[in-house]
């Protein structure tokens, strides 16, 4: 009876070679998560296409309940996540928060995954 044969484990250099890519930091890719958990409710989605869609360029907080049959806090929240992201700007006018688009954002939000 022959004995078995031990293998020896091949090691590829290349494999522990360290990339020359550093690939994303631990910040660019925390506010990268924070701008798609932003996007990833169907109510943010929404909120913006409405906002941007409004001919001033802005609508009002008390507009934006009805169309998305949510109360009031509630749609307060969700635009806090999309102003947190940095995709809405809010301005506060007595009583009343407008939201516009900040500049630029959803250019540079298109641009997130092709610049992985």
């Amino acid at each position: 009876m022959t004995s078995p044969q031990t293998l020896e484990p091949t090691v590829d250099a290349s494999c522990c070679t360290p990339s020359e890519g550093a690939g994303l930091g631990a910040e660019e890719a925390k506010q990268r998560a924070l701008i798609f958990k932003a996007l990833s409710d169907p109510n943010r989605l929404r909120l913006l296409s409405i906002v941007k869609a409004n001919e001033s360029g802005e609508s009002c907080v008390c507009d934006l309940t009805d169309p998305l049959d949510l109360s009031q806090p509630t749609v307060s929240h969700h635009l806090k996540m999309l102003v947190d992201a940095g995709l809405l700007h809010r301005e506060k006018r007595g009583t009343w928060a407008y939201y516009s688009l900040v500049p630029g954002a959803l250019e540079r939000t298109a641009g997130l995954l092709t610049g992985l």
